[in-house]
């Protein structure tokens, strides 16, 4: 809800940019030099009972070691008594999940070019003995220039230890390795090349090779590998799709195998990069460990009450103020936003009297709407927040924080946003 500007170290708190079970990402400004940032928030009290800060600090002081053209940087890391601050690279251009909801599949020149550049991440990071574990299309960013930014290494071991991988923030089993759904012990590099194969399967075809209604049946259909590939696929693809989506991790291909594949070869270009050599990750250790008290930061508010011009225009997608409350066309959204002039504690009144009849469970923190039926990933959960831009105008955004995100869209469009937009105004 409205309030001051919230400042961490050098950096001020926007607006939440993504969600999940164990963490929270806002977006940052620098205000040295105005840069923007990501900011991912982690609850020290869940990384110490996931007994992961050692894993933690290991992969990420790797991670922010590394300074690929198609991985997201880290920046710096820092540490309060509760939360623990990794500052990331912002990228603009959105989900490659976006593109193929968007467009559907895509040509199979553009398909290779995207997963050229992947497997140019994921092998960079392998090679420091980092595993993402968690690859789908939605860790998968674009920049301005489409350049793919692949997300979340070095964090997803976390976000897999809580609980069972179903349960996680990570989601979907679509995109896993049958060796990790049976829970076995596995290769992070080979269940990571698994990963890849789904994600290039769904990049040329616009729909998953493994989606069956229940998860019995989708685990058997995985552990089999039985998939087929549709009719427009060139045979050598094919050929390929087959090596890489091998149930059997010991006969499944390599990356140098990969390398060497007449499919692959086609247009392949090395990562062009240089390595950094000033780069510190000392300050990953000192915020995971228990800190000292010179070594916290301390997040503090400042004035001004109202929604500031930071948060207002960060709100856009493209930072530019004539689309700020206009919905893009065509494209899948994880939130919507609309504006109000009535008092907050009212708005809050009534999205929960609009929320109830439609199924979803009523949680005040931020506030949390979570629906009682499962869908296709599990449980619909929007978070909503309320912003006060001037004495008599607030800014209501319902933001999905789980489940499927065509559901959260249809809910946007058929009700949930028509009906409180209509009760406010």
């Amino acid at each position: 809800m409205g309030g001051g500007i919230r400042v961490i170290g050098k950096y001020e708190l926007g607006r939440t940019i993504g969600e999940g079970s164990f963490a929270k990402v806002k977006l940052g400004r620098d205000v040295h030099n105005g840069n923007h940032v990501a900011i991912k928030i982690l609850d020290r009290k869940h990384v110490l009972q996931n007994n992961m800060m050692e894993q933690l600090i290991r992969e990420i002081s790797t991670m922010k070691l590394i300074n690929h053209p198609n991985v997201i940087k880290i920046f710096e890391v820092m540490a309060s008594k509760t939360k623990i601050f990794i500052v990331l690279e912002l990228v603009n251009g959105g989900e490659l999940f976006d593109k193929i909801a968007t467009d559907g599949r895509l040509k199979e020149d553009e398909a290779r070019n995207y997963f050229h550049q992947l497997i140019n991440a994921v092998d960079y990071c392998h090679s420091r003995g980092v595993y993402h574990r968690d690859l789908k299309p939605e860790n998968l960013l674009l920049d301005s220039n489409s350049v793919l930014k692949v997300s979340d290494f070095g964090l997803s071991a976390y976000s897999q230890k809580e609980d069972e991988l179903l349960r996680t923030a990570c989601g979907t089993p679509n995109y896993v390795a049958p060796e990790v759904l049976n829970d076995r012990g596995y290769v992070g590099s080979t269940s990571d090349i698994w990963s890849c194969g789904v994600i290039l399967f769904v990049l040329m075809a616009g729909y998953l090779p493994f989606d069956e209604p229940t998860h019995m049946a989708l685990y058997r259909k995985i552990g089999r590998a039985q998939f087929s590939c549709p009719s427009w696929f060139p045979p050598q693809a094919k050929k390929l799709l087959k090596r890489i989506l091998d149930p059997n991790p010991l006969t499944r291909i390599k990356v140098p195998e990969l390398l060497e594949d007449e499919w692959f070869k086609k247009g392949y270009k090395q990562a062009s990069f240089t390595e950094q050599e000033d780069l510190s990750a000392d300050d990953v250790a000192v915020a995971f460990n228990e800190p000292n008290v010179e070594n916290l930061v301390k997040e503090r508010k400042e004035k001004p009450v109202h929604m500031n011009a930071f948060e207002l225009i960060s709100s856009s997608p493209s930072f530019n103020l004539d689309s700020l409350f206009e919905k893009q066309k065509d494209q899948v959204k994880r939130e919507t936003r609309f504006t109000s002039q009535c008092p907050a504690s009212e708005i809050m009144f009534k999205i929960e009297e609009t929320a109830k009849p439609m199924g979803f469970n009523i949680y005040i923190l931020q506030m949390k709407l979570q629906g009682d039926k499962s869908g296709r990933k599990g449980h619909l959960s929007v978070a909503t927040e309320v912003f006060e831009v001037a004495p008599s105008l607030h800014m209501v955004e319902l933001r999905k924080t789980g489940g499927d995100t065509l559901e959260f869209q249809q809910a946007c469009e058929n009700s949930l946003s028509w009906l409180l937009q209509s009760n406010f105004n």
